[in-house]
């Protein structure tokens, strides 16, 4: 699949200047900017509640905004949002094929909002099933598709009028890791092609292995931006340790063997450190003490990794559960 350039090589497909939305007294997105540029993936991470959809769907021209500046498409939104959506694929959250029509009569009647003649369409038809590798599917009925199928059609029915800007609002959630690896392939494939993508995603390696540029957002601000290794050297230590297990000294207010440890100890070599359920997770630049340390303890398993966007994540927006 190829992005038609249509002038947009020099300008950003999507900028948004200090975007606010309330409704009533609360502010869910409270003055973001956010410029993508041409041929890249940007990935904006949030937990739920952060404001991602909302700045979505006002970026769309979906829901007006109640303060700030829009160019979708270098058109402004909502004012021209109709004829900026005309260069722009979406790929919802939810799946909203029509399971009336076949896969291929889904893309007709879909292409078809966008102005596109029926001939041009069709031949179209070909090349965007063999993108999402349904080939052998083109007249099957929708409720035949597996989970993951459904989706690559999803895809591929964003992509019917060739757009600029690709949007993804989650893609490949509930899908299995198969699924997920055949979607990273095909939208890696449209990034080198050259469309410019934006998508939000709960999995942290999603974004690692996609992202050029992220954005965290949590209660309608920007906690920080940068390229998944910019952002993971500037926010976090280099190091992680996972402590868990029993420990000799921990038979005592019915705490975990790792807390004990860490309460009695983590301080001395980590600078940082949290304790969630029955895991110690300390943060270091230099793990080569604590190692030695931990072989020398009774009861206690360990891991060494390196710190990832993960670990970011639950740095800037906390451990608590949001619903």
């Amino acid at each position: 699949m190829h992005a038609v350039p249509r002038g947009l090589a020099l300008a950003s497909p999507l900028e948004i200047r200090g975007l606010r939305k309330r409704y009533g007294d609360n502010e869910v997105v409270a003055g973001i900017d956010l410029r993508l540029n041409a041929g890249e993936c940007f990935t904006l991470l949030g937990p739920n509640g952060a404001g991602k959809t909302t700045t979505l769907r006002c970026a769309l021209g979906l829901t007006r905004p109640s303060g700030g500046e829009i160019f979708l498409a270098g058109l402004p939104v909502p004012e021209r949002a109709r004829e900026a959506r005309m260069r722009v694929g979406v790929v919802p959250q939810q799946d909203n094929l029509d399971p009336d029509f076949t896969c291929a009569e889904n893309l007709l009647v879909y292409g078809r909002y966008f102005g596109l003649d029926d001939a041009t369409i069709t031949a179209r038809i070909p090349e965007l099933l063999a993108f999402a590798g349904l080939e052998s599917k083109r007249d099957a009925r929708i409720q035949s598709l597996s989970g993951g199928m459904k989706r690559r059609l999803t895809l591929a029915r964003a992509l019917v009028n060739r757009p600029d800007l690709l949007i993804l609002d989650e893609p490949t959630t509930g899908l299995d890791p198969q699924a997920r690896h055949l979607i990273w392939e095909r939208l890696k494939q449209l990034i080198r092609n050259g469309t410019t993508v934006l998508l939000t995603t709960h999995f942290m390696d999603e974004a690692e292995r996609l992202a050029d540029r992220l954005a965290i957002l949590d209660a309608g601000r920007i906690l920080t931006e940068g390229s998944p290794r910019e952002v993971i050297a500037a926010q976090i230590e280099a190091q992680v340790v996972e402590v868990y297990g029993d420990w000799n000294g921990a038979a005592r207010n019915g705490t975990s063997g790792a807390q004990a440890w860490a309460e009695a100890h983590a301080c001395a070599f980590a600078r940082r450190y949290e304790v969630s359920g029955e895991t110690a997770f300390c943060y270091l630049d230099d793990a080569a003490p604590l190692m030695a340390h931990l072989a020398q303890q009774s009861g206690l398993r360990y891991l060494r990794r390196p710190a990832n966007l993960e670990d970011v994540f639950l740095k800037l927006t906390g451990r608590d559960l949001r619903d």
